[in-house]
């Protein structure tokens, strides 16, 4: 059996230097304003919107609060992607929705269905990396890492275990 080995392509460091630049990025981009709503889908993008928070609450003045998008990424139609909040929690907010990696756009166009109905300031979107595979009209206000891969490449971005952090492809 032939097994491919992982290629690390951002180490926990690097990882780390382009969350910060992103949340500097977004500070620049939303600095008049009073709050953030910070969206994160659910398991490596949420943790990923935790990390943006922490570090946004470091340089920025204005109020960051999270929420969740829980989705399964897996399914090729969502019925209904649940916030863990009201939409009175980002009525008149600025919504940045955040994820690790956006390949064809598909799960990110529907993270954006519970903005839809409400009126956000702005909504902006935020990846780790971006895979330039675009196949729905969806692209990132923010991005850590630009990386052009195959269809058959596949990858796997860890910030929820610290001894493996990295962007790895395969």
């Amino acid at each position: 059996m032939n097994t491919v080995q992982p290629t690390l392509i951002l180490n926990a460091e690097q990882i780390r230097q382009k969350i910060r630049r992103i949340a500097f990025q977004i500070y620049e981009n939303n600095f008049e304003e009073p709050a953030l709503l910070l969206a994160g889908i659910s398991g490596e993008g949420y943790v990923l919107a935790e990390a943006l928070a922490r570090e946004l609450q470091t340089i920025a003045p204005f109020s960051v609060d999270l929420l969740k998008l829980n989705l399964d990424k897996t399914q090729l139609a969502q019925p209904l992607v649940q916030a863990d909040q009201p939409a009175t929690a980002y009525t008149d907010t600025v919504v940045i929705v955040i994820d690790d990696v956006l390949y064809t756009g598909r799960t990110l166009a529907f993270s954006l269905q519970p903005f839809l109905n409400v009126p956000v300031r702005k909504l902006q979107v935020a990846v780790l990396v971006d895979r330039n595979h675009p196949r729905y009209p969806v692209s990132a206000d923010y991005k850590g890492y630009e990386l052009s891969t195959t269809l058959t490449e596949h990858v796997d971005v860890v910030l929820s275990d610290d001894s493996r952090m990295g962007v790895y492809l395969t």
